[in-house]
């Protein structure tokens, strides 16, 4: 059907992949943790977001393309570590203060959150954390043609099936990633102490994910 093979199979493996912990997963963690809930669910998006353009870059060839060039994997391996490493060092000097005491009321109210960054910039740093991951690049056109028929007609719709398929599981299993590292980090939002290391080590972990894409081989 559609030029799809072994779709049961694809679903499976899907599953799988994205409940095995990667960039994408900590940069949504990360996200939850600095922000909440809203700013990992909208990041989430942008994960998907950028999932999308692969799907199209694969439907199109364009992907083998880049996959196959040694030069543009490189750039965007570089270009990718960059960031990732520019966003874990951001969380690990963000600063924490504690709200002043003005009476007994004011003393237990949580301390204020560092200035939270705007949705539709939560979205694009989501986005480009993934489009250039060149490791998923490499993912999509190797992993998708296996479930794709020999010889079909409608080679392009079976991929955008399949991209279709892999975005839908992945923005629910991301949205529930999201929800359950933001209900934690809720529960410590007036202890800034707590809140501190928990940036500290998901920055830590960003930088840590960073340089290893910097060394990354084919």
């Amino acid at each position: 059907m559609l030029g799809i093979t072994h779709f049961g199979f694809f679903l499976v493996a899907v599953f799988l992949l994205n409940v095995t912990p990667g960039p994408d997963t900590a940069y949504i963690v990360g996200r939850s943790v600095a922000q909440g809930r809203g700013a990992g669910l909208v990041s989430a998006l942008g994960i998907s977001a950028g999932c999308c353009v692969h799907t199209l870059a694969c439907a199109f060839g364009l992907t083998a393309l880049l996959a196959a060039s040694a030069t543009a994997f490189t750039v965007i391996k570089i270009v990718g570590a960059i960031y990732l490493v520019y966003l874990g060092v951001r969380l690990v000097l963000t600063k924490h203060e504690a709200r002043p005491a003005e009476g007994a009321a004011q003393a237990t109210a949580p301390a204020p959150a560092a200035a939270p960054r705007p949705l539709r910039q939560l979205f694009v740093s989501g986005f480009c954390t993934n489009v250039l991951n060149p490791k998923v690049v490499l993912f999509f056109v190797s992993f998708f043609p296996q479930f794709v028929t020999t010889g079909t007609e409608h080679k392009a719709l079976a991929f955008l099936t399949l991209g279709a398929v892999f975005m839908l599981m992945s923005t629910v299993w991301n949205s529930f990633v999201a929800w359950v590292a933001g209900s934690v980090t809720q529960r410590f939002s007036g202890k800034p102490g707590v809140k501190k290391w928990l940036d500290r080590t998901v920055g830590s972990a960003f930088v840590g994910l960073g340089l290893k894409l910097a060394t990354a081989t084919r």
